[in-house]
């Protein structure tokens, strides 16, 4: 059975849904934070959002992993309706009609439970941004670190997150769409962390030099973590089945930029509307390769600068990075020699998310302590 690609009827129960999974960490988080003061709950409440965005994070990479995406093929509910409960005569309809399809009960659940928890995490966003101006009109002349601008730009961001999820099911895993997906989650981590960190202000004094090549750096991962999307989203993993070598024994075998780079297409399509080469994917995956080893190179340079330092705190941030890094290493090198196992996988997409996580909060505490001009 078909479904409207828009369905709005279930959005308002959608919306209670997470409204009531948000109560849960709301409440726990007034209980912990009682007696503190306004900021302290602010920065409590901007750490607990950016924990389940991370975990949100995760599980998208899960949903996207386990070819969930399309496990209910309509926006916002399923098939019309709010659960899978809901829907399960359609379900039943489409996974008879095609049994290795998009559509089967198990991947309608992981579909929805994500939309449950991006729901949770919209709510907490807009508490986050109604406690941020509050406090801001409360305090009138006493401005607080945190500008209650940077929470509305969060809201908004995560609203402009939830149409890129729409869109990722109703254009049926556009590649670039489900990319530009990826890219706006991470950036909704960034946003958060760096708000967590300006809340409780600790800079690290190591000059203008480590403030631009912290940038720079950043800059290599978000380029890096955008090709890593682009290799899972046109499943081309393993389309290098060596390492470090790529197929039988060749470093650099046939490749095809062009069809592999053509950025506005369909999933399984190259430039001239053919299907997509072997040759494409191949390209897509080496390039990513050699992405991942400019980073890598980049930031074992940043991180040996930082221990040089000779500084208690920027030789722990250099700790950090480099336990990453390994992390990253590893569970990248896992996904090939090992077939691409799904743990692997989501422990390579959960540590780019880490890794952009600490250099956002590393690049708020250098900037904290740039000398202010009066």
């Amino acid at each position: 059975m078909t479904a409207a690609a828009f369905d709005f009827t279930p959005l308002w129960q959608l919306a209670g849904l997470g409204t009531l999974l948000a109560c849960g960490p709301l409440l726990w988080l007034r209980m912990r934070t009682a007696g503190a003061g306004p900021q302290a709950r602010l920065r409590a409440l901007c750490l607990l959002t950016l924990f389940l965005t991370f975990d949100l994070v995760v599980f998208g990479a899960f949903t996207r992993l386990t070819d969930s995406g399309l496990g209910c093929p309509d926006w916002p509910g399923c098939y019309g309706s709010a659960s899978p409960l809901g829907a399960r005569d359609s379900i039943h309809a489409a996974q008879s009609a095609m049994p290795t399809g998009p559509v089967t009960h198990g991947k309608a659940w992981v579909e929805m439970v994500h939309r449950y928890l991006a729901s949770a995490v919209g709510v907490l966003i807009l508490a986050l941004c109604a406690m941020s101006w509050r406090q801001a009109l409360a305090a009138k002349k006493a401005a607080g670190p945190v500008s209650p601008w940077w929470a509305s730009l969060t809201l908004l961001w995560v609203c402009l997150q939830g149409a890129f999820g729409a869109l990722t099911v109703t254009m049926k895993l556009f590649p670039a769409i489900v990319t530009l997906h990826l890219l706006g989650g991470v950036g909704l981590l960034m946003l958060l962390a760096w708000q967590a960190q300006a809340y409780q202000p600790k800079p690290l004094a190591l000059g203008g030099s480590f403030r631009w090549a912290a940038v720079v750096l950043l800059l290599l991962s978000l380029v890096q973590v955008a090709l890593g999307g682009w290799v899972s989203t046109n499943y081309a993993v393993l389309a290098c089945s060596d390492f470090p070598q790529c197929q039988a024994g060749q470093w650099w075998p046939a490749l095809d930029f062009e069809h592999g780079f053509t950025l506005w297409r369909e999933l399984g399509v190259g430039a001239d509307g053919a299907w997509l080469p072997f040759a494409a994917l191949t390209a897509i995956h080496l390039t990513h390769r050699i992405g991942a080893m400019v980073v890598f190179s980049a930031l074992l340079l940043f991180t040996w600068r930082l221990w040089r330092t000779g500084q208690r705190e920027a030789i722990l941030w250099a700790r950090r990075l480099l336990l990453v890094a390994a992390w990253q290493l590893l569970s990248g090198v896992s996904n090939i020699v090992l077939d691409w196992p799904l743990l692997a996988a989501l422990a390579h997409s959960g540590g780019a998310a880490a890794l952009l996580v600490l250099l956002t909060m590393l690049l708020a505490r250098l900037r904290q302590a740039r000398p202010i001009c009066h």
